[in-house]
This record gives structure tokens, sequence and C-alpha cells, in this order.
């Protein structure tokens, strides 16, 4: 399993090794000591998996930090299909605030992304369909849940779906704008 670090500090690409054949594949998707060799030492405590179908966006997401904790950290694969993943830097003081970074994930490559506390995060389904698998350094906590709207002309991600197009939960679809939430700026 090779670990690759990626332009925000803290982001990684973990790339596992696939055994294919004609049967199908092997993939080892976690494995605690090569990821804490990596630097990776988070302690995850929940696992989630969703799945949606193409152009549903899911994002971007994120858990404040409280007294119940510094927010969620997240190590992200996808178990099926295709998404085009998305973290954006959201740390107070950080050289890369505000920045985002966008990876295709898939079921082929097997790649997983670490995001570290202090991310927001979502993704764009390019496949029918897409199972997301997840593992989270806290447990959901709606108390200190935040986004903001995934095509924030100030973050500027280039999704690969224009809002119109886009499959959105209310939620989502009610996001207020990046500078609402950090009125700081970029």
């Amino acid at each position: 399993m090779d670990v690759v670090e990626l332009p925000l500090q803290g982001l990684k690409m973990v790339r596992p090794r696939v055994f294919a054949d004609d049967r199908g594949f092997f993939v080892e998707v976690w494995r605690r000591d090569l990821l804490e060799q990596a630097g990776i030492s988070t302690e995850f405590v929940q696992d989630n998996h969703s799945r949606s179908v193409m152009h549903t966006v899911r994002g971007l997401h994120f858990q404040r930090a409280s007294a119940r904790g510094p927010g969620q950290a997240k190590l992200v694969r996808v178990a099926r299909g295709r998404v085009f993943d998305v973290a954006v830097d959201v740390r107070a003081g950080s050289p890369t605030f505000g920045r985002w970074h966008g990876a295709v994930l898939d079921d082929v490559d097997h790649h997983a992304l670490y995001i570290p506390v202090g991310f927001a995060h979502g993704f764009c389904v390019l496949s029918d369909v897409a199972d997301v698998c997840y593992k989270v350094s806290a447990v959901y906590d709606a108390q200190t849940e935040a986004g903001f709207a995934f095509d924030d002309p100030n973050v500027g991600v280039e999704w690969p779906v224009r809002r119109a197009h886009a499959q959105l939960s209310k939620r989502d679809i009610d996001a207020p704008p990046f500078r609402a939430l950090f009125p700081e700026g970029t």
C-alpha cells in the first residue's frame, strides 16, 4: 500500500495493491500498521456507506470542532462505481485555507482519500450508481454539522456537473455560501 501526500497539507491518497484475475479481485482497504507508518494514526470509530445515482452531489460537509471533539477525519473509498471526490481546507490559519483538491475514486483502482480534521468533504457520482464507504474519527453529531454550497464561486471547485443537472438533497440546495461560514474570506 502506498500513501501519497497531496497538495493540501494532511490530505493523502492511499493506493492499495489490488490482486486481480479472471475471478475478480482482492484488496486490503485498511491496515492500521501501514497507515500509521505513513503518518495516518487516526482512530476511526464509525463506518458509513452511501449509495447514490449518477450526478448526485453530496457536500460540501464537515463537523465543526466543539467540546465533544476537534471535528471529523475521514478515510473515503468507493466500493462500487466512480465518483469525483473533493476536500476543501477550512482550517483557520492554514496556508491553504479555502483551497480544494479533487480526485476520482473508483472500484477499479480502489484508492482511498484520507481527509484530516478541518476539511469539508463532498463528491459527485460519475457512474450509474456508486457506493461510497468511509471511516470517520468521530460519530455523527447534528449539533456540530455544517456545510456550504458545493458550487460556491469563492471556492471554485471544478465539478463535473452543473447545479441544474445535479441531484441534490434539500440540505445541499439550501446550503449557505462559503463566506457566510467563513467571513474572513480565502
